[in-house]
């Protein structure tokens, strides 16, 4: 598969996970005092990590379009489907860990950090030859 493939793909898959998390958020929300309340830490990540899924999946999928329109160095291409991938897959994780316990939210450098690669690289690769 190229680079663009595994975007895409992992974007659809995060499509699918921001719809299997709000069915199952979904089935509770309802009720007032699920996780603590509306506006408890718990109930915010919980939905944080709902929408991450969404958010960074069409993150990935835009960048499955960019790389087809302009052409980037392969380190930057590489640098950034990985860094978007990483993203993707631990934005949510961390969410869900921390509304669980809240000293997982220590590993929200992780997902930061590979969106930050993923962008960095896209803009530094952007106009290279």
């Amino acid at each position: 598969m190229s680079i663009a493939t595994d975007n895409l793909l992992a974007g659809w898959i995060g499509m699918l996970g921001g719809v299997a998390s709000g069915a199952i958020i979904g089935l509770y929300f309802h009720r007032e005092d699920w996780m603590e309340g509306y506006a408890s830490f718990r109930r915010r990540m919980t939905r944080l990590g709902h929408i991450s899924f969404f958010g960074l999946g069409f993150l990935n999928m835009m960048f499955a379009v960019t790389t087809m329109v302009v052409a980037l160095p392969a380190f930057a291409l590489r640098v950034a489907s990985i860094g978007f991938i990483i993203g993707a897959i631990t934005m949510p994780t961390c969410c869900f860990l921390t509304a669980w316990r809240k000293p997982f939210r220590h590993l929200f450098p992780i997902p930061v950090a590979g969106l930050l690669a993923g962008v960095v690289a896209m803009l530094a690769g952007w106009g290279a030859p």
